[in-house]
């Protein structure tokens, strides 16, 4: 991983659709070393994918819920069925396990409150849960799919 590796990581992650010419031009690179670069962090697992990224206000989601779930539970098979069933609610984008006061966090994209009562009650139903608490967003401030690479 070199500049010009982290130049071309740069610039696909805020367009993956730009050209082989002009990303080439702006890395000062020509087309063919170019497109062998970005195929070997593909090889190299650096890229994973290329992924459309929709707005969520025009597919009308348009309330953002953090969900923390706190749990007595913490036995493999528990957790097995949890994250199962978690995984395959289609609002939940973001899922993580925590360390604190919270044992999982989710990020949830719904359109409304009443949508979000739905989801909540097929959560619990799922799923035996200690304590869940939700907050909403009330204004979205920095949301970004850019990475830093300053640390590679």
């Amino acid at each position: 991983m070199d500049d010009t590796d982290k130049k071309i990581l740069q610039l696909l992650q805020t367009n993956a659709d730009i050209p082989i010419s002009e990303l080439s031009k702006k890395i000062n690179l020509s087309p063919s070393p170019c497109w062998l670069r970005i195929s070997k962090l593909y090889k190299q697992g650096y890229i994973k994918k290329k992924v459309a990224v929709i707005d969520r206000q025009k597919v009308n989601l348009s309330t953002v819920a953090f969900v923390q779930i706190k749990t007595s539970q913490h036995n493999m098979a528990w957790a097995k069925k949890f994250v199962e069933g978690v995984k395959e609610m289609d609002e939940v984008i973001e899922f993580y396990r925590l360390s604190g006061a919270s044992d999982y966090l989710l990020k949830v994209l719904i359109p409304d409150i009443e949508k979000f009562d739905e989801f909540y009650k097929k959560l619990t139903n799922k799923i035996d849960l200690s304590d869940v608490t939700t907050s909403f967003a009330m204004e979205e401030i920095k949301q970004t799919s850019t990475l830093p690479l300053n640390y590679i």
